[in-house]
């Protein structure tokens, strides 16, 4: 049998064999003979972070369905090799293996929670395959591999890192608000932890120390004795870093004490595990957000659109995730078609000097990456500011609707 990758590069030139052989007249190869361009997702599809890992692998899919009915990438269509991950660290390093050694894949896109990106992208990044992460945002995942230890770094970013959404944050309960004295509600994952350290840092440029930090587990359900606390501290507001279902702990807790505190946390406010388990408790809180469900674009009306249409519904349970799925699968495709080849090295290249402009939903990218910047969320002033209400998450604030119009 002709080894994979051999057979890989005949299949490819098969279009062109075929014209050189007839006179260079174009003939139709069926699409059940050409391999397909195969590209890693791997995010939490069950457990509590699954709204998020769901939305993100349903934009993707979107996106992916879009490529195809254009005609695919360099002549193929794209296949997604889909891997769950649990939100386990292990279980993402041993699928980013599993995805590499066995399913042949050229690139990856994906990956919800920041420990996980940490255990798994030294195997892409080993391998020399381009990853794009689509929603997790520790501050560290696309710094793990610069020079002077490594040459070239392969992992990408589409999402809010968390120092930028600590600023916004911090800014909102500060500057916006005028609040000085205020307590920080982290999880114990690597996320909750490296969030609270970029919260701790943007207060402290201000010369605020916060009254009460306090740590909490995963599947935490009575958050009493630790809200007390801050109260007792003189809290006047309470700044979140975790994910939906113990962020609605914290809010229900809030309302069986009686202290109306503002929430302002990180994006993951805008989960639907947070709202709907949270109910009317969740309204008013806010929250930095790449994408707010607002058709302020022709570009984001056709997303919502499709994504009606994939899934017989309107609502999105994390809408920020779903357009950064959507938006890292169309900078891939960028990619691809530039570098004109389906090598690590040469998709990599492509993404740090795209030359023409990504019309994503979140914005139009132009040149979003270069050799020394993976980010392409590099300023707190690109992120709006969402909050809750009638159970949903809208602008905040009517200018960061304005700017949003513009794409």
């Amino acid at each position: 049998m002709m080894p994979s990758a051999s057979r890989r590069r005949v299949l490819a030139a098969l279009p062109l064999l075929a014209a050189c052989a007839l006179g260079g007249r174009a003939v139709s190869v069926r699409a059940a003979d050409i391999e397909p361009i195969r590209i890693g997702v791997c995010g939490p599809f069950t457990g509590g972070s699954s709204p998020m890992g769901i939305s993100m692998r349903e934009g993707i899919r979107i996106a992916a369905s879009q490529i195809n009915a254009a005609g695919g990438l360099l002549g193929r269509p794209i296949q997604l090799v889909e891997r769950d991950d649990e939100a386990r660290n292990e279980r993402g390093a041993q699928i980013a293996q599993e995805l590499i050694q066995r399913e042949g894949i050229v690139a990856a896109l994906g990956i919800v929670n920041t420990g996980v990106a940490l255990a798994s992208q030294r195997h892409y990044q080993l391998a020399r395959i381009p990853m794009i992460t689509s929603v997790a945002t520790g501050t560290l995942i696309t710094r793990q591999f610069l020079p002077p230890e490594f040459a070239d770094n392969y992992i990408f970013r589409v999402s809010a890192n968390d120092s930028l959404q600590a600023q916004v944050i911090v800014d909102e309960a500060v500057d916006r608000r005028g609040l000085k004295r205020l307590a920080i509600f982290h999880d114990a994952t690597n996320y909750g932890v490296l969030g609270s350290e970029g919260l701790i840092e943007a207060l402290r440029q201000r010369k605020i120390s916060p009254v009460a930090v306090e740590r909490f587990q995963l599947r935490q359900a009575d958050m009493t004795a630790p809200l007390q606390r801050a109260r007792d501290a003189g809290a006047e507001a309470v700044l979140t870093y975790g994910i939906g279902p113990e962020l609605a702990q914290i809010a229900n807790t809030l309302a069986r004490l009686n202290w109306r505190v503002p929430i302002i946390g990180s994006w993951t406010l805008a989960m639907s595990n947070f709202i709907d388990n949270a109910g009317p408790n969740a309204e008013g809180a806010r929250m930095p957000q790449t994408f707010i469900p607002d058709p302020t674009t022709p570009a984001r009306q056709t997303f919502l659109d499709a994504w009606q249409r994939a899934t017989g519904t309107q609502r999105i349970p994390v809408p920020p995730a779903a357009a950064q799925g959507y938006d890292s699968a169309l900078l891939l495709a960028a990619a691809i078609r530039q570098a004109d080849s389906l090598e690590g090295d040469r998709i990599r290249a492509a993404l740090e000097d795209l030359r023409e402009p990504v019309r994503g939903v979140i914005m139009t990218y132009a040149r979003p990456y270069s050799r020394d910047q993976h980010e392409t969320l590099t300023s707190p002033h690109q992120i709006h500011v969402g909050e809750v209400r009638n159970g949903q998450v809208v602008f905040a604030y009517e200018a960061d609707r304005q700017r949003a119009m513009w794409p």
